[in-house]
C-alpha cells in the first residue's frame, strides 16, 4: 500500500526576500515535497539559513534576477538522496524533476508571456509534449507550480476577466485542456469543483489579495491513479508576502 503524501508548491518571488516566512512554513507544515518557483538566485545566493534545507534534500536550480526553481524532498519521507535532473525543454531555469517511489515530481515555472507571448506558447508546446511522452511510457506524474493560466473564468475573478489577455487566451486554455486529455487532473479543483473565490496569485497593488480578486495560476496536477488518492488541497492564502500563496495537497496512501 502506497504511503500518504504531501506536496506543496509556491511561487516566492525571490527566495531572498521570503527567507524567514519560507522557513517559518516548512517547520509548520512540513510537506513531504516542496516545489518553488520564481526563486530568482543562484544557488550560491540562496540564503545560508535555508540553502541546505533542515530535513530535506534539496535542488536550487537558478541563475539570477529572474526565474528559478527548487524543489526539495523530506529525508524522513524519501531517506535516499535523490536525483534531480531537467528535462530537454528547461530554459532559464524554470524546471527541475526528481522521480519519487510513485510520480515523477516535476517543479515548474511557465513563462508569464506578456512580453514575448511566442516563448511561453513554445515552452507550452514542450511542456505539452514532455507529459505525453511520460504519459506513453507509463510514467505517473505530479506536475507543480506556476503555470501562469487561470483555466477557465470560473479561475478568474469576474473584475479581472478580460477576454484575450495573456493569461486568459483561448490557445493557452487549450493547453491545459489537452494536458488533462493526456491523463492529468487538476487537484485543487477536482476536489473543489463549485468555488469561485479560488485563487492563487493577486495583483499586488489595492488590497487585491485581501479583497480576493485574484486568479488561480498555480496548479497540483497529478495522474489519474494519484489524483483518486488526493483528499485534501488548499489555497494558504495567509503564508508569506510573495503575490502568489503556496497550495499544499495530500495523498491518502
Amino acid at each position: 500500500m502506497a504511503a500518504p503524501l504531501s506536496i506543496a508548491t509556491w511561487n516566492v518571488n525571490g527566495i531572498r526576500a521570503r527567507e524567514q516566512q519560507f522557513a517559518e512554513w516548512i517547520a509548520r507544515d512540513q510537506p513531504d515535497v516542496v516545489c518553488l518557483q520564481e526563486i530568482k538566485a543562484t544557488a550560491d545566493k540562496v540564503p545560508a539559513s535555508i540553502a541546505s534545507l533542515d530535513g530535506y534534500h534539496s535542488c536550487w536550480h537558478g541563475h539570477g534576477g529572474y526565474s528559478g526553481v527548487a524543489l526539495h524532498l523530506r529525508k524522513a519521507r524519501f531517506p535516499s538522496p535523490p536525483e534531480f535532473a531537467h528535462p530537454p525543454f528547461d530554459r532559464e531555469t524554470r524546471v527541475v524533476t526528481a522521480r519519487l517511489d510513485e510520480a515523477l515530481v516535476a517543479s515548474v515555472y511557465v513563462p508569464n508571456g506578456g512580453k514575448d507571448l511566442a516563448a511561453k506558447m513554445d515552452f507550452l508546446a514542450a511542456l505539452e509534449a514532455w507529459v505525453a511522452e511520460l504519459e506513453a511510457a507509463g510514467q505517473p506524474l505530479l506536475l507543480c507550480g506556476d503555470i501562469n493560466i487561470a483555466h477557465t473564468d470560473r479561475d478568474v475573478h469576474e473584475k479581472e476577466r478580460k477576454p484575450g489577455v495573456v493569461g486568459q487566451r483561448p490557445d493557452e486554455r487549450a493547453v491545459l485542456d489537452r494536458l488533462m486529455a493526456l491523463g492529468l487532473r487538476d487537484v485543487g479543483r477536482q476536489l473543489d469543483p463549485d468555488n469561485d473565490a479560488l485563487f492563487t496569485w493577486w495583483a499586488p497593488w489595492r488590497n487585491m489579495r485581501q479583497r480576493n480578486i485574484g486568479w488561480r495560476i498555480d496548479y497540483v496536477l497529478a495522474s489519474r491513479a494519484l489524483a483518486e488518492r488526493a483528499v485534501e488541497c488548499r489555497v494558504l492564502a495567509e503564508v508569506g508576502t510573495s503575490d502568489h500563496a503556496p497550495v499544499l495537497a495530500r495523498f491518502a496512501g
